[in-house]
């Protein structure tokens, strides 16, 4: 993964917190060069990523060397501090470097406005199972990025799991609210349905083994057959009459269901990506 990545134009990552050190583990991994890395992190050492030389760790981007020109920046800081990031980074930034931000409910145009320079923006939507390189990530390009640096965004994303490419930025809070924010929804129905099984007379811990272990299971089997849909894999599990058509029926009301508590969950979503947006 070298992609014009050398040591006078490196790939700069701002911010190494849990998603920006999933990301430049999985960078590493596919054959980004560690001397073409630089992390502007006040809480970030060398220890994180062993490999990546120790002066390219800086607590701000002011103390990046004079004279680097990025080839890419990613920009992986809290929302609310996106603007403060931004301003130093400036002077490393040209018309050909791809910025890359996965805050969410930042646009390009503040994005722009913050650099103060012309760039090539992506915007990007990665979740939390890129930790274990698991991830998917929604991509939505300015319109002024070429083909070659939607290779490169695609190429530096990949490495945290499976991308998609999206139409128009405002889908990005769409995006956000299935995947972004979908872990927790995951998360949230195993808690349910262990208390639905201790509820039903089981010991707590042998609820969550069996909720949580479910879960695993049905997404590896999803994985495993991937053009098979996911209405057709909860068919073959249904019997008529059965015990998994009654728990069904409960969840597939038409208004009191789990579809249209998921449309409005996920509304929710991205009304507030919207409103975080401005």
């Amino acid at each position: 993964m070298h992609d014009g990545f050398d040591t006078h134009h490196p790939l700069i990552l701002v911010g190494c917190g849990n998603m920006g050190r999933a990301m430049a583990e999985g960078w590493l991994k596919a054959g980004h060069p560690a001397d073409a890395l630089y992390v502007v992190d006040p809480a970030a050492g060398p220890d994180v990523l062993p490999g990546v030389p120790a002066d390219h760790f800086v607590t701000s981007a002011d103390a990046l060397p004079a004279g680097l020109t990025a080839r890419a920046l990613v920009l992986a800081v809290k929302p609310q501090v996106m603007d403060d990031a931004l301003k130093p980074l400036g002077a490393f930034t040209v018309p050909e470097t791809l910025v890359i931000s996965v805050a969410a409910g930042i646009t390009v145009a503040r994005l722009e406005k913050g650099l103060g320079v012309s760039a090539r923006f992506v915007r990007a939507m990665p979740n939390t199972p890129a930790a274990v390189g698991a991830g998917i990530t929604g991509l939505a390009p300015a319109p002024n990025v070429a083909a070659d640096d939607r290779a490169v965004a695609g190429r530096l994303l990949s490495a945290i799991g499976q991308v998609v490419w999206l139409d128009h930025e405002d889908q990005i809070n769409s995006v956000t609210a299935v995947s972004g924010s979908g872990p927790a929804y995951v998360f949230y129905m195993v808690e349910c349905m262990a208390a639905a099984g201790v509820a039903e007379g089981l010991e707590a811990d042998v609820a969550m083994k069996l909720a949580r272990q479910t879960i695993i299971g049905a997404a590896h089997l999803m994985e495993a057959q991937p053009d098979v849909p996911a209405a057709e894999l909860r068919r073959r599990v249904t019997s008529p009459g059965g015990t998994t058509k009654a728990a069904l029926d409960i969840l597939m009301r038409d208004e009191a269901g789990l579809a249209a508590l998921m449309a409005e969950a996920m509304h929710a979503a991205r009304t507030r990506g919207e409103e975080l947006a401005g």
